[in-house]
């Protein structure tokens, strides 16, 4: 009981010291990569590089915003 108690007051601790995080195109790209994931047998896999996917690609048109360049 004592290790459960521990265990969940250490989780707390260490969400109340996370950042916030930035998930620019990752929503849309997990749900697309989901999909299309779902279909081919590899749900979550398929999720995990849309998010990724999503991710690099709104990196890039933020860095092309940020320098003035057309996207």
């Amino acid at each position: 009981m004592k290790t459960i108690f521990a265990s969940i007051i250490l989780t707390a601790a260490a969400f109340s010291f996370a950042g916030t995080a930035d998930a620019a195109g990752c929503i849309k790209g997990a749900i697309v990569g989901g999909v299309a994931g779902h279909l081919a047998g590899h749900g979550k896999m398929g999720a995990a590089a849309g998010c990724a996917v999503g991710h690099h690609n709104a990196s890039k048109k933020q860095q092309a915003a940020d320098q003035g360049q057309p996207k």
